[in-house]
């Protein structure tokens, strides 16, 4: 789902013209929402095949899901990728490689990384964590994975204003990378992609109010 979401949402017309790299995921490309649909559709199967109540099996999914991703934005900060815009803020951290230089200088970046494992990880987690077991939010199926849709969908439209985005949509006329834009703003494709989660989220507890009354 990873990979497949990076073929779709980002690099379609270069995968379209060599498609026999699209498995080849030791070369770099993966992209989360991709992964969470392919984890979408696994759960999905693997309800329907063992008979098992959907939206709480999403709910405890859902609520292991914030370390992962802890944990591996702190691993994208160590290996030196997917950093932030440049910044004149005191945090800012100086990337090695040609590829993070502003205008073929070293400069100091966002560690939006840092940023994502902050929000996604800590901070969601933490209210997941207290939503399931301080506030008993696990006999309210879907509400612990509506919660967390939302919660990341905002939390990754936040950072995506210190991310750098992908290199294929930034041009001299658009240094953000915008995919839609909006008078002399926009929205990157990383923002694009989160305004579902947070609907998905929204129609999770929807319909699962209807189980809880």
């Amino acid at each position: 789902g990873g990979r497949l979401g990076f073929v779709l949402f980002y690099q379609p017309g270069y995968y379209l013209a060599h498609p026999l790299e699209i498995p080849m995921i030791w070369q770099g490309g993966m992209a989360f929402h991709g992964g969470l649909l392919g984890v979408v559709a696994a759960v999905w199967i693997y309800c329907a095949r063992n008979a098992l109540p959907l939206l709480p099996t999403a709910d405890l999914l859902a609520l292991a899901t914030p370390p992962g991703l802890l944990l591996g934005r702190i691993a994208n900060f160590i290996n030196a990728e997917l950093w932030g815009r440049p910044t004149q803020m005191p945090w800012g951290v100086i990337f090695p490689g040609q590829a993070a230089h502003c205008d073929g200088a070293p400069c100091a970046r966002h560690p939006s990384q840092l940023y994502e494992s902050a929000l996604e990880g800590l901070v969601l987690g933490t209210l997941l964590l207290l939503l399931a077991f301080a506030w008993r939010g696990l006999k309210k199926p879907g509400l612990v994975a509506g919660v967390f849709f939302i919660g990341y969908g905002i939390a990754r439209f936040i950072v995506e204003f210190f991310r750098l985005a992908d290199a294929q949509f930034i041009t001299p006329g658009n240094p953000h990378g915008h995919v839609i834009g909006l008078g002399g703003a926009g929205i990157t494709m990383g923002q694009l992609l989160s305004l579902p989660m947070i609907l998905i989220g929204l129609a999770l507890l929807l319909i699962g109010r209807r189980q809880w009354r």
